[in-house]
């Protein structure tokens, strides 16, 4: 079955066809959560919640074609709530603990990404974490696609500025 059909079954609560569309965006959602909270058995949870949410309000969703946009928005709105559920509880030596076996230029990135504002970490996390196109983007964020490519060009600029301070201009 065709993925507009299964979204089409799914908005009137169809659960076989919602399971269905769960398992073709699994892997999309399963990225979403885990570029924001870094970890596993975070977006583990993550992809349970963002389930039972999606389950609960997908009768309200207006356009079947844009439900893998509708669905990692709920994911994108669910991480940033976990992240600042955590930044209350986590110091600044545990987060050094955590990431000190990565790679040193990823960490680089994570350190220029985290420097933006949210709006822009979402820009960048949609655009170049999960492929979504300027359209797309423009829908969920509900503003023109000039915008979207305006505030990625400036979120860029930004990356760039940040990774050329640190020495490191050449991942961007």
């Amino acid at each position: 079955m065709e993925e507009l059909e299964i979204a089409k079954k799914a908005i009137q609560r169809d659960e076989q066809a919602f399971l269905q569309l769960m398992q073709v965006h699994k892997a999309a959602l399963y990225r979403t959560a885990y570029a924001f909270l870094k970890n596993e058995h975070e977006a583990i949870e993550a992809m349970q919640e963002v389930t039972f949410r999606a389950y609960q309000k997908i009768h309200t969703v207006n356009e079947p074609k844009y439900i893998k946009t509708w669905l990692v928005r709920i994911m994108i709105n669910y991480c940033q709530t976990q992240l600042k559920k955590n930044r209350r509880f986590i110091s600044g030596e545990v987060l050094q603990e955590l990431r000190y076996d990565e790679n040193s230029s990823y960490l680089e990135i994570d350190e220029a990404i985290s420097s933006l504002s949210e709006k822009e970490q979402q820009l960048i996390h949609m655009k170049y974490y999960q492929d979504s196109k300027i359209k797309e983007i423009a829908k969920i964020e509900n503003i023109p696609e000039g915008t979207v490519k305006s505030r990625l060009n400036k979120a860029l600029k930004s990356l760039r500025n940040f990774l050329s301070e640190k020495g490191g201009a050449d991942h961007v």
